[in-house]
């Protein structure tokens, strides 16, 4: 069997999954339309929750979920509460974007009668499970509620500005109050390359931009948010090297024009270098990538080309 062949086995399994995907949600749509029809929650909760728990013991141990209620104006607050009570039930964390634009924040007063933190401290769902993407417009009291609930924030500076959602995140005040901030670069649509190399460079500039002072968000803070509090916002022991840590590293190729010279290895990281710099990517121990290649990445780039183009054509 020949390269061409294989890669239509593909093709003719992807389009098996396609149908048997559309044919899953016609049915599902029948149930909830059932479940209307005969007066019945459309959500069932304790089936979901039994359901979802199941499926994870299934799944390799290298695996953890979140909940991930995208956010307040896509969610009811009743169904914000089910995920703060999952989520404490099953020691799980929750992702949710918040307090992302301004529009968010008016909306949020207009239809809760509060701002998007307010609102969730009314809810009773700020814990330390809870991970906030963006968060840029919180007032300073909003600052200190997320620090006393021991809410973990995560900054996205590329996306920030490419939708335009806004600058002025308060990275040092909420440092300062004793909130967990670490660096992220959402989806592929709003950051495109989901450069972390890049994204540190990024919020770092933005920072000392906005607030016109060139020593605010120093390379070192930013390079902590990128590592030890990213791993301490999800709950791994990981992002630094030390004994009883995971061994989650990323080797770095020095011989190149950004580290040269190389009086100051994070300075140099942060603003000079960006994602191609990594040579070799060790995960708990398991080298991913070694010498800038991920084994088999050539099929895996050529087939995911496909897939795009294949969905862009089919109507």
């Amino acid at each position: 069997m020949d390269l061409q062949e294989l890669r239509n086995e593909i093709n003719d399994i992807d389009s098996q999954l396609q149908e048997l995907f559309n044919k899953r949600m016609q049915i599902s749509f029948k149930v909830a339309e059932y479940k209307i029809a005969n007066n019945m929650p459309v959500f069932q909760s304790k089936r979901e929750n039994e359901k979802l728990v199941v499926d994870v013991e299934n799944y390799s141990k290298r695996i953890r979920y979140a909940v991930g209620p995208h956010a307040i104006y896509t969610v009811s607050g009743e169904l914000l509460q089910w995920t703060h009570g999952f989520a404490a039930e099953h020691s799980v964390p929750i992702h949710l974007h918040l307090a992302e634009t301004e529009g968010e924040v008016r909306n949020s007063i207009k239809q809760f009668g509060f701002t998007p933190v307010r609102y969730l401290y009314k809810l009773g769902i700020l814990s330390p499970r809870l991970i906030i993407a963006h968060g840029i417009y919180v007032d300073d009291d909003e600052v200190r509620m997320l620090a006393d609930h021991g809410v973990k924030v995560v900054h996205n500076p590329a996306s920030n500005m490419k939708l335009a959602s806004g600058i002025q995140f308060k990275f040092c005040e909420m440092r300062k109050a004793g909130v967990t901030v670490a660096l992220g670069t959402d989806g592929c649509s709003s950051s495109n390359n989901l450069d972390m190399i890049e994204a540190m460079k990024l919020a770092s500039l933005l920072g000392k931009a906005w607030r016109k002072d060139p020593e605010a968000i120093p390379a070192s803070e930013i390079f902590q948010a990128a590592t030890e509090a990213g791993a301490l916002a999800i709950g791994l022991k990981a992002g630094r090297i030390a004994e009883s840590y995971l061994a989650d590293l990323c080797l770095v190729d020095l011989d190149i024009p950004a580290f040269t010279p190389n009086h100051n290895f994070v300075s140099n990281l942060v603003y000079a270098a960006n994602g191609s710099c990594i040579d070799t990517v060790i995960c708990d121990g398991k080298i991913l990538m070694q010498d800038k290649k991920v084994p088999g990445e050539e099929e895996i780039m050529e087939h995911t080309a496909e897939l795009a183009y294949k969905l862009v054509r089919e109507p």
